[in-house]
């Protein structure tokens, strides 16, 4: 009995699939047409009109426009034809940090935020996403820029979660943390030589959870604004988690505390 051979997808195909769009005119008419973007990446040091008009366009919407090299363009490709620039599509559009404020008020609940400085991972997004989701957590918030977004692979590895939980895009982390505060809302960072212990903060009330970036843990200005500075215990040999156990971990802290 002869077997039939397996089903290929086109480049194309599999481009659209990852929510990849490739080449100018693919991109004019995804910005036209209003599709949600992530970002647009545009290879460095083109003075072509046409790049120059795309670019001043997702300005202007508000996109962040990222100055690549061809060597990044080529290997985000799909198609092997993306004259310049290549627009990773957003899976839903972002929402605003009022908007998770205002889930945790209609829910009559203190909120409870993750905000992630520049995980770069979107498997690592995705997992603190589908986490912060299954934790009853009111929202996520991600900065624009050096961090991954909410492209198709985050949501695949979020299991749907992106559906479910606000996230919120900022251009700035520590801005966003001092308007928090302003709110009532108390911020707690994670690092392995923080002055509280996981099991004695407070987590009861309105709390943001700020997770570090994979490789350099919370900015330096980001760590400032912080009200505590939260450690795990650490028994074994190592002495760092990955960064979407470490939101784990705190997030279900929080779970129990708020359960009692």
């Amino acid at each position: 009995m002869h077997q039939r051979p397996p089903i290929r997808r086109s480049a194309p195909m599999e481009a659209e699939a990852d929510g990849v769009i490739e080449g100018r005119n693919a991109v004019i008419e995804a910005l036209r047409t209003g599709t949600a973007i992530d970002k647009i990446y545009i290879a460095r040091g083109e003075t072509d009109a046409t790049l120059g008009h795309i670019a001043s366009t997702a300005r202007e919407k508000g996109i962040v426009v990222v100055d690549a090299d061809r060597r990044k363009l080529d290997g985000l490709s799909r198609t092997h034809a993306h004259q310049g620039v290549i627009a990773v599509a957003a899976v839903r559009e972002y929402a605003e940090v009022e908007d998770i404020l205002a889930a945790a008020r209609e829910k009559g609940e203190p909120p409870l935020i993750v905000v992630c400085d520049e995980l770069s991972d979107p498997h690592n997004l995705g997992a603190v996403i589908r986490t912060a989701e299954c934790a009853g957590a009111h929202g996520v918030i991600i900065p624009k820029r050096r961090s991954a977004g909410l492209t198709a692979v985050v949501a695949k590895t979020s299991a749907g979660a992106v559906s479910h939980v606000p996230v919120a895009r900022v251009a700035n982390l520590p801005a966003l943390l001092r308007d928090l505060k302003k709110e009532g809302v108390w911020v707690f960072g994670t690092a392995a030589g923080g002055a509280t212990p996981l099991y004695e903060a407070d987590l009861k009330g309105p709390a943001a959870i700020v997770i570090g970036s994979e490789g350099d843990g919370m900015g330096r200005l980001v760590a400032e604004s912080c009200d505590f500075i939260v450690s795990i215990p650490m028994r074994g040999k190592l002495n760092s988690l990955n960064a979407s156990a470490a939101a784990a971990i705190l997030l279900y802290e929080a779970v129990r505390q708020r359960l009692n």
